[in-house]
């Protein structure tokens, strides 16, 4: 996917400042990866082919490929940094995963080798209840 990092209130001069040439009028793109951790009852139905379907449905087919400041209505109103991007992701899953039978625990995107975010942000994974 690719973005343009910029706050419309500001000059293209503060944008540059800001976000340096992350904030080029034509975007630029990355390779995001996704890390979803959901907690799931030993004995249930929720499997690892549900979760990869999930996923393929709600996040991949939705922003592969895609200019996401002006594709994906989900960043109208925000600009798609990485911190944002995973928050929308995790709230496109949350349901889902619930109605699988999963409870979603938390969601990581890699934007590049070195620059990633997580939310919400915990400690350990907890103890599945049945």
């Amino acid at each position: 996917a690719s973005h343009r990092l910029f706050i419309a209130d500001l000059s293209e001069e503060e944008n540059l400042a800001i976000f340096g040439k992350c904030c080029w009028l034509n975007g630029h793109g990355h390779n995001y990866h996704v890390e979803v951790e959901v907690a799931a009852p030993v004995d249930g139905n929720f499997s690892r082919q549900q979760l990869d379907a999930l996923v393929q449905q709600e996040i991949i087919e939705r922003f592969d490929h895609k200019y996401l400041n002006l594709d994906c209505p989900e960043f109208a109103d925000r600009t798609p940094t990485v911190e944002n991007i995973t928050i929308v992701c995790h709230d496109l899953l949350q349901e889902p995963v619930a109605q699988a039978g999963g409870r979603l625990y938390q969601v990581r995107v890699w934007e590049t080798e070195k620059t990633w975010s997580a939310y919400p942000l915990v400690a350990a994974a907890p103890e599945c209840a049945s």
